[in-house]
């Protein structure tokens, strides 16, 4: 099961729960529901999204790492072909050839770091769309739980009729005694 039907799953259920709740006497908007249940459930919920959130969060890393360790490689391309080059300053044809490789090493070295550098950015940025679009989903579904839950509680209320004790009114007696108390 995806990760946002696991989610909608327990909403779905968490609802229910909330639906099939008793109504606490004298408490209009009150009902008694299981809390470590519903806590479970909110709990579960939760501990999906920061699994996706990881991911992003180990992929912006992982860019960074590449990024650092691409710079770390054409400096170090850079340094042996200057190395290089110094040691072959004796002959003018020699040195020409030296430096003319260096550029051509470090253009093709930037390159493949511009290059790495765009394929990672792009990877990172779908996978981060994919997060968000789920966590907007994720959203989207508790917005719609929640409009749902309000219309329950508004249907409940419409349909309760307060209950109202009729008035009393004490009956006359059928026939009239005069009882003297003081005297007895």
């Amino acid at each position: 099961m995806a990760g946002g039907e696991k989610v909608n799953d327990l909403l779905e259920q968490l609802h229910a729960m909330i639906e099939s709740a008793k109504w606490v006497p004298l408490g209009a908007d009150k009902c008694l529901i299981d809390r470590g249940a519903a806590l479970d459930l909110l709990d579960e919920a939760r501990s999906m999204f920061p699994q996706e959130l990881a991911e992003a969060e180990r992929l912006v890393a992982a860019r960074s790492d590449f990024i650092a360790n691409a710079k770390h490689e054409a400096e170090a391309v850079r340094r042996a072909a200057e190395e290089r080059s110094r040691q072959l300053v004796d002959e003018q044809e020699v040195l020409r050839m030296a430096r003319v490789q260096s550029r051509d090493m470090l253009v093709t070295a930037e390159t493949n770091a511009a290059e790495l550098r765009r394929t990672v950015t792009e990877y990172a940025d779908n996978t981060l769309h994919s997060i968000e679009q789920a966590l907007s989903a994720a959203l989207d579904d508790m917005k719609n739980l929640r409009l749902r839950f309000s219309r329950a509680i508004s249907d409940s209320e419409a349909s309760r009729t307060e209950y109202k004790p009729a008035e009393y009114k004490p009956e006359e007696p059928e026939f009239d005694i005069d009882i003297d108390v003081e005297s007895y």
